[in-house]
């Protein structure tokens, strides 16, 4: 059985439909390098809502080819007022490419999970075909990859560094983050009829000037100067300092506009909009969309990232970890914006109602599953912060980690006529859970929900994301000690046992970390032997933009202290660093033995090989125990940071 509904209820692809709502022109036209899915956790749909709710004909071009006579970037006429651009919802060489550069088979975004529907970085691309055939046409790009590239990054697959996309891409503006508020903000603007040239003073964007022309007057905003984009080609110290600044302002609640010079422009950041509020985010999650991907792809095959989330209800956006390896903070923030309970059961509502719907909603949660309407208690002293986590080294004592509205909403949520069960696919972030870390535990709250979360809501294993072992290690990626993942394991399995529950934890590790040597991986392997894992779900790290990890991997110092860490950085560091993970496997036995031998740790040699398949080893893959059999396959690549792993992630 499937929807009957018309065509007119998605937003345009073809001139035809553009005709069937009695248009004859386009105000703005997307292009998107994901197939579309009208559906709240797909950016294009998103934006297109927002432009269709302020009153603009709005039009999709989703996947153009690029390799042909472009018909498919002219097919929908020339815009009234702009072309919209983004790469999709990842990065388009995450997209392609995994941490060892091999290109990957298959696309999330794509019907039929076909790869090869977008072109290696696709906002460039896209944007360049648009500037050649409609040169009198602004471009506005957006989206994580545009965002993450805003200013001078190392790009991995490059191996160089690279100004921002704006430069290559010759776009004319850029929205960073999260784009609801300076998108409708721009085009009230544009309605008024403001030119598209003079967008300059709204918060949130990025573009290019003459290096001679005096700044954007704003008397609100103070300015910071990075080191220049030639400076930071000449000087990797010069590079890891800017990202310090840009870390730093993306963090603050009042931030400053950013100014550096490249090539004889001045590239101009201005400052991102205050945490939306719970308004506006329900406004965003609230609009009329079908939840559908579009009809014309019904013959080409299910789009993947669609099935995985159509059944799932994304709570709120940001992260307040600050991880070093991730983007969530760099790209939604560091603040957490929720949606009113109210949204939230409404989507339900919409959710049940699809004819393939059994009762079951594979996820409730965000970027990390428990940080819903988590925020500071005093609002001023967030204000004079900057730090990019609230949680590392210590939890802040301002930071009021309560789980109590989570908590309600899951029983709400459980109370439902037509839910059988509601599940959190999401990662949990359990050092929040762990009362030794998190001392904000005075009534108890954290217990209430923690045993609320295994008692009703996983479904038959737990994501957490200790990431290492070694403290060190983790350190650099501004994670806790590994002995709190040991604490909440006791904790996990003690409240398992109660309920006669057999539910593993399945936790998530990164092989060559900057800050990992060997031995670590060794130590890794070995102490999450002793705690029953054998792992198979390996992510090899990959250095994304914006993100302090990359700075590290490329420049060999951390960027707030810049002093050296090391990296394994070629193709054999990292396949040694990986093939710890598999002790397990018999073609590994050997080439280990040795390593251990000449790094003089025999007593790794016994933990790792001595007794190779315990009964009681726990499958980290499949979640199920291991009786003595060695699995036929290795460790997987979970795809980037933007992936369900790093929900937009």
């Amino acid at each position: 059985m499937e929807f009957e509904r018309p065509i007119t209820d998605w937003l345009p692809l073809t001139k035809k439909e553009v005709e069937k709502r009695g248009w004859d022109e386009l105000d703005v036209i997307l292009i998107s390098g994901d197939a579309y899915v009208d559906h709240p956790a797909f950016g294009t749909a998103v934006i297109g809502r927002i432009i269709e709710s302020e009153g603009f004909k709005i039009g999709i071009i989703a996947q153009p080819n690029w390799r042909d006579d472009l018909r498919d970037f002219k097919k929908l006429g020339k815009p009234k007022y702009f072309f919209g651009v983004t790469a999709g919802c990842m990065d388009s060489m995450v997209n392609h490419y995994t941490a060892g550069k091999r290109l990957r088979s298959t696309d999330a975004y794509t019907p039929g999970g076909v790869s090869g529907f977008r072109p290696d970085y696709a906002t460039t691309v896209y944007t360049q075909i648009l500037k050649e055939l409609y040169p009198d046409v602004p471009v506005l790009i957006g989206g994580i990859e545009a965002s993450l590239r805003r200013v001078t990054h190392y790009d991995y697959w490059k191996d160089q560094l690279l100004p921002s996309i704006l430069v290559d891409s010759q776009a004319d503006l850029l929205v960073y983050g999260m784009g609801e508020q300076p998108l409708r903000d721009l085009l009230r603007l544009l309605k008024k009829g403001v030119p598209f040239s003079s967008l300059t003073t709204v918060n949130q964007v990025a573009f290019l000037q003459d290096g001679s022309k005096e700044l954007p007057k704003n008397k609100q905003w103070e300015t910071v100067e990075l080191a220049s984009h030639e400076e930071c080609q000449k000087n990797k110290l010069a590079y890891a300092a800017n990202f310090k600044i840009v870390e730093v302002e993306s963090n603050k609640l009042k931030a400053n506009r950013i100014v550096q010079q490249v090539g004889g422009q001045t590239l101009v950041i201005n400052p991102p909009y205050r945490t939306m509020t719970e308004k506006e985010m329900d406004q965003s999650f609230d609009m009329p969309y079908t939840r559908l991907p579009h009809p014309k792809y019904k013959k080409r095959g299910t789009i993947p990232a669609y099935e995985m989330i159509k059944f799932s209800i994304n709570m709120h956006r940001g992260c307040f970890g600050g991880c070093s390896f991730c983007t969530i903070s760099a790209h939604q923030g560091k603040f957490i914006s929720s949606r009113s309970e109210k949204s939230i059961l409404n989507e339900i509502d919409e959710v049940v109602k699809h004819p393939e719907f059994k009762g079951y909603l594979s996820d409730i949660g965000g970027p990390s599953a428990n940080m819903y309407r988590m925020k500071g208690k005093v609002e001023s002293i967030c204000e004079r912060c900057s730090s990019p986590s609230c949680i590392h080294p210590v939890i802040c004592n301002n930071l009021d980690t309560s789980h109590k509205a989570m908590t309600d909403l899951y029983r709400k949520i459980d109370a439902h006529p037509k839910i059988k069960k509601a599940f959190v696919g999401s990662g949990v972030r359990y050092d929040l859970l762990v009362d030794d870390f998190n001392k904000n535990n005075e009534d108890g709250n954290h217990d209430e929900y923690i045993e609320q979360l295994i008692t009703r809501h996983v479904s038959g294993r737990l994501k957490v994301a200790p990431e290492h072992t070694s403290d060190a290690t983790l350190r650099v990626m501004r994670k806790p000690s590994f002995k709190y993942f040991h604490k909440f394991k006791e904790k996990y399995d003690r409240i398992s046992e109660k309920n006669n529950l057999n539910q593993p934890l399945i936790p998530y590790f990164i092989s060559s970390h900057p800050g990992c040597e060997e031995a670590d991986m060794a130590n890794l392997a070995a102490e999450t032997k002793d705690m029953g894992f054998q792992l198979e779900q390996v992510q090899d790290f990959t250095p994304t933009p914006m993100t302090v990890s990359e700075v590290i991997y490329y420049t060999g110092v951390h960027p707030y202290t810049l002093k050296p860490i090391y990296t394994a950085k070629g193709a054999d560091e990292k396949k040694n660093q990986n093939r710890f993970f598999f002790w397990y496997k018999r073609e590994n036995r050997d080439w280990i033995k040795d390593r251990l031998t000449k790094a003089k740790r025999p007593e790794l040699i016994s933990q790792l090989l001595g007794d190779q398949h315990p009964n009681h080893m726990v499958n980290s893959r499949t979640g199920n125990k291991n009786h003595g059999k060695t699995p036929d396959k290795g460790g997987t690549n979970v795809p980037g940071w933007l992936s369900e792993r790093r929900k937009k992630k």
